[in-house]
């Protein structure tokens, strides 16, 4: 089968969250199945051309957003480690900037012209490149717009691109592409599509409602996310279209890259082990409390890689950190975000020097000897579509505690009398988005970290679990052959 996957960030060549690392593991994946999978994403200016070994094409484009015209051009290369073809839709006036989606916090004001554009050139380019994709697989609101134009558009009814079948995968349904509804001409979209039955949304265009609507099938990161996204708590006002279309909703499970994420091969780790030979992670924790300038000793040691927002549960778990600073215990964190976090972060760092270490950056190795170096791994999230981090941190035999929610109650199963019985207990799990609840499961975690022999169970659960992309890759190829009999059959929306 030929698939086209369209994101507007692809690991290691853009990056800033999860949905990158899933346009590159997934392809790999399908790559390995046997499948013509492709990538395009846009030439920012953060890819390094030389580093990555981009050549130019022959492909030119001319490509129309509302009143102006683009000239585009398309370079190539291939996925690191992988046969897989990319390409790049250079555009220096829409993509030759600082940041991909923002600056300082601040979402570039022309948002909705970069991502048209870049969706029409993505399907511009394959007649010129010869090559037809059966299925186009778009992520999130950057790439909707292809969907939409391939099924609500003039594009969709040209020769080349008929009977094309689409889907459409929703990495965080918060973050939809909202823009005024006087910029409509730019999606290049005709009126008819500008309705409560296309992209409008209370009065704005909503590109990631135009994925949802013109998309042949849809899917999610986790079974649990497709459901919450359905109710009105999630749903985040769009949970009437997704009910409505819920027989054509998937959740499919990430899966992790196990050769990025090996403690028995990991190039940034102190030491390398094993669920057989676990000895090294012992040599992983001190130099964790080395590079971070933590007491040196066998406390509890738990470690965080996360934005800092209140959606991953910043905010609950700033609450706690008084308590949990007069428990036997360290923390680690990585990441960045709200500044009021920052600052309160810093404050509390001065005042438990030895107990707390935040690194405010994003570092790739850092984040790799957090899940090597600590023995458990918290997300306390208020909702988390997927979450890669606790999978990553299972098979560095990093036990997580969690809030069950979305993805991280599919693949984190709380320790209990029967869970402990069936060894099938991974991790913790806490209910309410409380700062109470996490302490009270941080304590129990706490607790079983003293008995050596349930905690090694625990590791060993997490370690031994398939956490690979090839079960996921299987479920995305039904998904995909689903979309191109939907497609043949002409029922898309």
């Amino acid at each position: 089968m030929n698939i086209l996957c369209m994101a507007s960030e692809v690991d290691p060549f853009a990056k800033t969250g999860g949905l990158a690392d899933v346009a590159a593991a997934l392809p790999k994946a399908l790559a390995a199945l046997g499948h013509d999978i492709r990538i395009v994403l846009p030439l920012y200016r953060q890819i390094d051309r030389k580093k990555f070994g981009l050549k130019s094409t022959p492909v030119g484009l001319e490509i129309r957003v509302g009143a102006r015209t683009r000239a585009v051009k398309i370079w190539e290369a291939v996925l690191p480690k992988t046969r897989v073809p990319v390409y790049f839709v250079e555009s220096p006036e829409s993509f030759d900037r600082e940041g991909l989606y923002q600056v300082q916090g601040k979402d570039h004001p022309d948002n909705l012209e970069r991502f048209s554009l870049f969706s029409q050139a993505a399907l511009r380019m394959l007649p010129a490149l010869n090559w037809r994709p059966d299925v186009v697989h778009c992520h999130d609101w950057q790439a909707a717009l292809a969907s939409a134009q391939l099924t609500l558009g003039s594009i969709g009814r040209e020769e080349f691109f008929t009977g094309m079948a689409t889907a459409f995968t929703v990495h965080n349904l918060a973050y939809q592409g909202l823009f005024p509804a006087d910029q409509w001409p730019i999606t290049e979209l005709p009126p008819s599509a500008f309705t409560i039955d296309g992209l409008e949304f209370y009065g704005q265009i909503n590109c990631l409602k135009g994925g949802l609507v013109s998309s042949a099938v849809l899917t999610t990161v986790s079974p649990t996310y497709a459901k919450e996204i359905q109710t009105q708590e999630f749903g985040c006002g769009l949970e009437g279209v997704l009910h409505a279309r819920s027989s054509d909703l998937l959740g499919i499970l990430n899966g992790i890259d196990p050769d990025e994420w090996n403690p028995q091969t990991d190039p940034h780790i102190e030491a390398h082990y094993s669920a057989e030979n676990p000895s090294g992670k012992g040599a992983c924790k001190l130099a964790l409390q080395r590079r971070s300038k933590l007491a040196e000793r066998q406390d509890f040691l738990i470690g965080m890689i996360q934005r800092l927002a209140d959606q991953k549960g910043i905010d609950i778990f700033a609450e706690a950190l008084e308590t949990l600073m007069g428990l036997p215990l360290q923390v680690v964190l990585l990441g960045t975000g709200d500044p009021k976090y920052h600052q309160l972060l810093e404050q509390l760092v001065k005042r438990f020097p030895d107990r707390l270490a935040v690194h405010l950056a994003f570092d790739n190795a850092l984040a790799h000897q957090i899940e090597a170096g600590a023995d458990a791994f918290l997300m306390p999230s208020k909702f988390e579509p997927c979450g890669l981090n606790q999978m990553y941190s299972m098979r560095f035999g990093t036990v997580p505690i969690v809030k069950r929610v979305g993805g991280l109650a599919d693949t984190v199963t709380d320790l209990t009398p029967s869970t402990l019985a069936a060894k099938s207990a991974n991790g913790f799990v806490f209910q309410d988005h409380t700062a109470r609840a996490l302490i009270e499961t941080i304590k129990r975690a706490l607790t079983a970290y003293g008995e050596r022999a349930l905690w090694t169970q625990l590791m060993h659960t997490g370690m031994r679990q398939d956490l690979s992309w090839t079960r996921s890759a299987r479920a995305y190829v039904e998904l995909y052959e689903r979309a191109r009999t939907k497609t043949a059959q002409g029922s898309r929306l």
